[in-house]
C-alpha cells in the first residue's frame, strides 16, 4: 500500500509548494528570467540526485538512452510553469487557478487516454467528468 500512496503524497506536497512559490513570483522580474533560475536550481538537484541515488552511473551512458520524451518533457514544462506565472499575475486566486486547471486536465487527459493509449471509457468516468464539468461552471459564477 505504502508503494501506491508515497508518489501521491510527493505529487501533492510538491504541488502546493509550487502553486505557492508561482503565486510568490516578483511581479517584476521577466517570467523567463526567474523560470532559468528554476532550472538552474532543478538541474542542480537532478544531477545531485543521479550520483546519489542508487549504483555507479555513467551519465554520458544515461544520456545516450533519451528519446525525443525529454526534450518535448522540457518544452512542456517550461510552457506549464509560464502559464501558472501567466494565470497567478491575471489575477487567479492561488485557491481557485489550480483546481479549474487540474479539472481541465483531467477531462482531457480521458479522451487522450481513450485516444493515444486505448483506455477504456467507464460509465464513472463519465460521471465524474460530468460532476467536473458541473463543478467548473459553479465556479465561475
Amino acid at each position: 500500500m505504502w508503494n501506491y500512496l508515497w508518489p501521491i503524497l510527493i505529487v501533492v506536497g510538491a504541488n502546493t509548494f509550487y502553486n505557492i512559490s508561482t503565486k510568490s513570483t516578483p511581479q517584476g522580474i521577466d517570467p523567463f528570467a526567474s523560470l532559468t533560475i528554476t532550472y538552474l536550481v532543478a538541474a542542480a538537484l537532478s544531477l545531485l540526485m543521479f550520483f546519489v541515488t542508487g549504483e555507479q552511473k555513467n551519465l554520458l551512458t544515461e544520456f545516450s538512452k533519451a528519446n525525443w520524451t525529454s526534450f518535448l518533457l522540457g518544452i512542456s514544462v517550461v510552457a506549464l510553469e509560464f502559464g501558472y506565472i501567466s494565470i497567478y499575475r491575471a489575477g487567479w486566486k492561488v485557491s481557485t487557478a489550480s483546481l479549474v486547471a487540474n479539472i481541465s486536465l483531467a477531462c482531457v487527459l480521458l479522451f487522450v487516454g481513450i485516444l493515444l493509449y486505448k483506455e477504456a471509457l467507464s460509465f464513472k468516468q463519465l460521471a465524474g467528468m460530468a460532476i467536473c464539468v458541473f463543478g467548473l461552471i459553479l465556479m465561475s459564477r
